[in-house]
């Protein structure tokens, strides 16, 4: 069974937990994938990442218990077909707009006569040609997640969800925002009906959603709306967020010991 399908299915009532590896970094995911984290989505959209550096991460989170999403950076057969090749056997489509869209990417994940992935013997997904029925039993390990970005794309949600093939959705808030007129207002109220809409309407499919949020008040809020697995942040806004967070503390600390030095009067070194 693909790892992300059935780590939907034995989470319960409790949403896995993830969040994006956008460092490029097989270190930094690594240590993410040893944080705790469910899952981890690679990205490739907008992240500096090559196929090379790919297989390197995807490494380094075989070593932890997250489970690694792939986001390609477009719903492309080529570019699939080399991740897919690199050892990913879970794909997040980016801007999938309607039901073609979702029904061209589960065919990129597929062999032929059900989809045009490419057959070769020698990869690092069929361990290298060591794994004799990879070829006849590699459909049925790839997961597809979609990402709905837009009004239109949340518009056609239902025809999407019931393409053959298609796991989960996956609501982009941020892209969201910027299509709804609200450039970078993640939580703007009208992002967050759209976003509690598609996931009453998901619920009522019986399809996974998930989503991503800054801090965990927001993953809260998305959380009761009735998303099924979420993302927090990512590893380099968890990262930014510690450093401006201890660079602040420090500032403050030296601020303070000054105004107690010109106070008292006496020398510090």
């Amino acid at each position: 069974m693909n790892a992300f399908r059935q780590l939907l299915r034995a989470a319960g009532s409790k949403p896995p937990i993830g969040t994006w590896i956008s460092s490029a970094s097989p270190i930094v995911a690594e240590a993410m994938g040893h944080a705790g984290f469910d899952w981890a989505v690679v990205d490739m959209e907008h992240a500096p990442l090559d196929l090379m550096t790919l297989v390197h991460l995807l490494q380094a989170l075989a070593a932890t218990k997250a489970t690694p999403i792939v986001r390609v950076p477009w719903n492309d057969a080529v570019t699939v077909k080399r991740v897919l090749d690199a050892g990913a056997t879970t794909v997040l489509f980016p801007f999938v707009q309607n039901a073609d869209d979702a029904a061209r990417a589960v065919a990129a994940t597929r062999y032929p006569p059900r989809g045009v992935r490419g057959l070769s013997g020698m990869t690092r997904a069929s361990r290298y040609g060591t794994a004799p029925q990879y070829l006849k039993s590699a459909d049925a390990s790839m997961g597809v997640i979609v990402q709905l970005e837009t009004p239109q794309a949340l518009a056609q949600l239902e025809a999407i969800a019931a393409v053959d093939g298609v796991d989960a959705v996956f609501v982009g808030p941020a892209d969201l925002s910027a299509s709804l007129g609200h450039v970078g207002q993640f939580t703007h109220p009208e992002v967050m009906r759209a976003m509690g809409d598609a996931a009453g309407r998901c619920r009522a499919l019986g399809k996974p959603i998930g989503s991503v949020g800054s801090t965990p008040e927001v993953v809260s809020q998305y959380r009761a709306m009735g998303f099924d697995y979420l993302a927090i942040s990512s590893d380099m806004g968890l990262l930014m967020a510690g450093a401006l967070a201890a660079a602040k503390a420090l500032r403050s600390l030296s601020d303070g010991a000054h105004v107690h030095t010109l106070h008292t009067g006496t020398q510090t070194d």
